[in-house]
């Protein structure tokens, strides 16, 4: 479905780089041979996955800057002058937006606004992809997915912070970048998951974390609903929807939903479940000792991903099983003391035979 021709020398800014999707990113970017550059903090230890497996190797420029500093992300743009933008970086935790509210405004709402801004003025710029969340809609708890023009919301502080993103970015698209040669698109992805995040409050570090500590992992919603998919599901969405952009920007510029299948839509008892299996030994989970009320999280939350079939030829490649079991050999990899580099590049090749044998599907809006 990727266009390698496409990408090759092809000047890409990925702001958020340090980040588990932003390393997954540059690697696959690098092996499509783009000169790739980053705009993020830096990573918070030796163990993330930009450290581990020196996704930085090979960048044209490595910029480590607060999204909130406008003069620092003008300049910034203006040294890589970039052909293609995957805007990431972000506060990216429901939990963590309830401790720090403001931070996660400032970060998800201005910074992405600072960074539109500084775009505006890019001569060659073919294609922006500002990346939300699932989290981006009024979640009023249905149990069918959210599709592209249902209403924007939040209740909690990161969601709302996804949603007014989602606004900032359809108006700088219809008041700077539409009548232009730039493409403008945000990205909404479920539940990622893969080899390298280490957030807390996320399931599958958390759990993992205690697996490998030889502790039971404490699962704090375990009914809670939610699409699940491996880290290279949306960004192989993102990457062929910034192709889209560039070849047709009016026709793409929108809002699109990279989520899997209904089959991927899982009960979080059940990825625990699948993970213990998957880990053996000792690994366990239990729903004691858990309850934090005044953090609250949506129980139902599911995406459809009709749009990006028929508007994009995007499809997922890998189940929810799949997924968690390409997952779980990462981790057991770091565990282990393996080549971290080499698994990583290796599953991204594994995805790409995957996309590789797939019939291509020619879109049909």
């Amino acid at each position: 479905m990727l266009n390698k021709e496409f990408w090759q020398g092809k000047r890409v800014l990925v702001t958020g780089h340090t980040g588990f999707k932003g390393s997954w990113l540059l690697h696959w970017l690098k092996r499509l041979g783009a000169n790739v550059s980053g705009l993020a903090l830096d990573p918070e230890s030796a163990r993330h996955l930009y450290v581990c497996t020196d996704a930085g190797k090979g960048l044209e420029y490595d910029f480590r800057i607060d999204l909130r500093d406008a003069a620092l992300v003008r300049d910034a743009i203006d040294r890589c002058s970039p052909e293609i933008v995957f805007h990431l970086a972000a506060q990216p935790l429901v939990r963590l937006s309830y401790d720090s509210p403001l931070e996660t405004f400032e970060t998800n709402v201005m910074g992405t606004a600072y960074l539109l801004e500084a775009l505006r003025s890019v001569d060659g710029l073919e294609a922006i992809v500002v990346i939300t969340s699932d989290k981006c809609y009024d979640n009023r708890e249905w149990v069918w997915g959210y599709r592209e023009n249902e209403a924007l919301g939040g209740k909690d502080p990161y969601s709302a912070s996804k949603g007014a993103a989602e606004i900032l970015t359809a108006s700088y698209r219809h008041s700077f970048f539409e009548r232009g040669q730039t493409g403008l698109a945000t990205a909404r992805a479920g539940n990622v998951i893969g080899g390298g995040d280490w957030a807390q409050d996320r399931l599958v570090p958390d759990i993992v974390g205690s697996f490998m500590k030889n502790e039971a992992a404490i699962i704090r919603n375990p009914y809670a609903i939610r699409p699940w998919q491996h880290v290279l599901e949306p960004l192989s969405g993102y990457m062929l929807l910034a192709e889209r952009l560039a070849k047709n920007p009016k026709q793409h510029g929108d809002g699109w939903n990279f989520g899997p299948n209904v089959e991927g839509i899982w009960e979080v008892r059940k990825i625990a479940d699948v993970l213990k299996s998957c880990w053996g030994e000792s690994a366990a989970w239990t729903n004691e000792g858990h309850v934090d009320a005044e953090k609250k999280e949506a129980r139902i939350l599911a995406l459809d991903n009709s749009k990006a079939l028929f508007g994009l030829g995007w499809r997922p490649m890998w189940d929810t099983r799949t997924a968690l079991q390409k997952t779980v050999e990462w981790y057991r990899g770091f565990n282990d003391g393996k080549d971290l580099t080499a698994l990583t590049l290796t599953q991204i090749d594994e995805y790409q035979t995957a996309l590789s044998s797939m019939e291509q599907m020619e879109p049909i809006l």
